[in-house]
């Protein structure tokens, strides 16, 4: 996994450095910055927030150019934590000198700040200038732990987050230039949706997975060792070797006892949790609870996790799709709801379970997913369960079977993977 040696350390993030350089060509992702637009001047501070190098830079950047667009005599300040310019912006007293004289009485002034954890403190000076309404605040970060923290403390409900994903797989589609087909969606299911492969080119096998191998290594570096504290990085990569390989299964304090006694970890279970709360801060993996159908209430045992990334959920297992398929349509599955704006949990019913249950404007969707529906006990399990909740919202059972149109079942649509992966709404 993570290569400790030093002058590694220096040669890849020179190769982050160098790409991030390089990557300034912007397309388009309306679904972001339209949302973004109707919240702006509004009173609120706007958090992006995601996994590092899932295209928040980009999404600034355009929002920038958007801004200029629709009003010419804004003023904007841009802050880039990763540019060396701003290196001497670290703490909350350099923020504010660096904004002194940049944010004039009376005018339209929009503050926008890359990687705001990198400022220590930086809470306590948008404090100040959200509080004064002295400017439009958008800042970008990659720590789901410091920004809900520190955010929800400082500012009291007076920010909306905005989480910004990987390509779905239309937007992938549209980054590589690609229609859609078998051998498309086969491309976006290996190796995910971080947006600046495109820049190196979908027949360069070898280049993207050392891409994402160097996005994997800086986010466990900057985002889980640095900023959570954690020691034991092996142990850490044991855990998301576990995780990847468990995708979308459930996960207790029981099984990861047993999966620690049989590598011969000494952690408590315990602890386990909290290093997949570092990874889940991180946003390498998403916990998602399950929720009584029946009951109509969350329960707080066993949750499942979904990567964040299908490539870099593949990196970590291997990428052996021979064993991994069903788990690796499950996680687009998961994505793409997350996509569309769903609140998502797992379905629990007496004696079945519902993989997703997508809750949005109080209305509700259920979905089964399967790999192929081969088989007359397949059939009966994937769409029996979905005949057993008693509601009249609507379900789907989601499958690679290669059909034309959704077909319908007893009141359960079936609809191949990649019309629902194409789908905008339901």
């Amino acid at each position: 996994m993570i290569n400790k040696n030093p002058i590694f350390q220096i040669l890849f993030g020179m190769i982050n450095k160098i790409s991030y350089l390089c990557d300034m060509e912007i397309i388009s992702r309306d679904i972001y910055i339209n949302h973004i637009m109707r919240f702006l001047d509004k009173g609120l501070m706007i958090a992006l927030t995601g996994q590092r190098r899932v295209g928040k830079s980009y999404v600034l950047r355009e929002l920038a150019s958007r801004i200029r667009d629709t009003k010419p005599d804004a003023n904007i300040v841009y802050i880039n934590k990763e540019k060396k310019k701003y290196d001497g912006i670290r703490t909350d007293s350099d923020l504010s000198a660096y904004l002194a004289d940049k944010l004039p009485d009376g005018g339209e002034n929009y503050l926008l700040i890359d990687e705001v954890q990198d400022i220590r403190g930086f809470e306590n000076t948008l404090r100040s200038l959200n509080s004064d309404e002295e400017c439009q605040i958008i800042v970008t970060g990659s720590n789901a732990k410091m920004l809900s923290s520190e955010l929800s403390t400082y500012l009291g409900g007076r920010y909306i987050d905005i989480h910004i994903q990987s390509l779905s797989y239309r937007e992938f589609l549209r980054f590589h230039n690609l229609t859609d087909s078998d051998e498309s969606l086969d491309r976006y299911l290996s190796i995910g949706g971080l947006p600046h492969l495109y820049r190196l080119g979908l027949e360069n096998a070898d280049m993207i997975w050392e891409y994402i191998q160097n996005i994997y290594n800086t986010i466990v570096l900057k985002d889980v060792v640095q900023r959570e504290g954690l020691r034991n990085v092996t142990m850490f990569e044991n855990l998301m070797s576990f995780i990847s390989d468990n995708t979308g299964q459930l996960v207790s304090a029981t099984s990861l006892s047993k999966y620690l006694k049989s590598q011969r970890i000494e952690l408590t279970p315990l602890s386990a949790i909290n290093y997949l709360k570092a990874a889940s801060n991180a946003y390498i993996i998403n916990k998602v609870q399950r929720y009584d159908i029946h009951g109509k209430k969350l329960l707080e045992t066993n949750d499942k996790y979904y990567f964040e990334d299908l490539g870099l959920r593949n990196l970590l297992v291997g990428n052996n799709r021979a064993r991994d398929i069903e788990k690796i349509i499950e996680n687009a599955v998961y994505l793409h709801l997350k996509n569309l704006g769903y609140k998502v949990s797992v379905g629990a019913l007496p004696g079945a379970e519902i993989d997703f249950v997508a809750e949005k404007n109080g209305a509700v969707i259920y979905f089964q997913v399967a790999y192929l529906l081969a088989d007359t006990a397949t059939v009966e399990r994937e769409f029996g369960n979905l005949l057993k909740i008693q509601d009249n919202y609507p379900k789907y059972v989601i499958s690679m079977d290669p059909i034309v149109s959704p077909k319908d079942y007893e009141g359960v649509t079936q609809l191949p993977l990649r019309r629902f992966l194409m789908t905008e709404s339901f």
